[in-house]
């Protein structure tokens, strides 16, 4: 559960509770998504969510029904022994608070023991130095840890992780994110993370109030959706509870979740 205003920053609540209702809290029911990629030689997350041993630490957002991914991975026949590379779209806790875990004895452990974890220098650099707006929201710790352990492999530009996975670089929600585009058979799939975290934020100037930087969102969602609108790519909203994917269309100098 996130605060609507916070979600919806400027839109005026009579618009987005249209969309996206809201509880007598103004608490709005997300959800957290993360996205499993497999190739002939990979096997990618991308996202951790948060460690369900961990939500007290969140008690603002009431967090609940939050599902353990190693027993989704699970049902896919994986351990997270298997998965080879996690991609981490930005460091905020809700998309990043499974990296590592915490063993009985206090320990440090990383959730995914053999994969190599893929985060553009930005937010590394902002890990370090965190601004005043990110800095509570990073469990710094963890990314500490996967850096000490020469787990962490940084990103300046875009890069081509498989021949089908291209990661992308974009701002606004906050430096230096990474969406992702995995073309399958044909069609492009893209995880856009926090640049367009649910359907309703497809419409340009429906930018989160958590995001850093409302005009370089704007700019970002516009340079992004350009291309997915021309091109026909498939979103995939990490925060929507009520759809999963979609595509985007022009309407009006504007843009469109369909």
């Amino acid at each position: 559960m996130a605060d609507g205003g916070a979600m919806f920053g400027a839109i005026p609540k009579r618009a987005w509770q249209r969309k996206y209702g809201a509880d007598e809290d103004n608490l709005c029911r997300l959800a957290l998504r993360c996205l499993l990629l497999i190739s002939d030689s990979r096997k990618i997350l991308v996202d951790t969510g948060i460690d369900p041993n961990r939500l007290h630490e969140i008690p603002y957002y009431q967090p609940h029904n939050n599902i353990n991914l190693s027993d989704e991975l699970a049902a896919y026949g994986l351990k997270n022994e298997d998965i080879t590379d996690v991609i981490l779209s930005h460091l905020h806790f809700d998309h990043c608070g499974y990296v590592c875990h915490k063993e009985a004895d206090g320990r440090i452990s990383p959730s995914f023991p053999n994969a190599r974890y893929w985060l553009s220098r930005k937010q590394w650099d902002n890990c370090l130095n965190p601004n005043r707006l990110e800095a509570a929201s990073v469990f710094k710790e963890d990314i500490q840890f996967l850096s000490d352990n020469n787990k962490l492999a940084l990103i300046d530009e875009d890069v081509l992780l498989d021949k089908n996975i291209h990661l992308r670089l974009f701002d606004g929600h906050s430096q230096g994110q990474i969406v992702v585009y995995a073309n399958m058979n044909g069609e492009v799939y893209t995880f856009p993370g926090d640049l367009i975290p649910t359907a309703a934020h497809v419409a340009l100037e429906w930018i989160s109030a958590y995001d850093i930087c409302a005009l370089s969102s704007l700019n970002e969602k516009l340079r992004f959706l350009s291309e997915a609108a021309d091109n026909g790519y498939t979103l995939i909203y990490c925060h929507d509870v009520r759809k999963e994917k979609g595509k985007v269309k022009r309407l009006n100098g504007n843009f469109i979740s369909v």
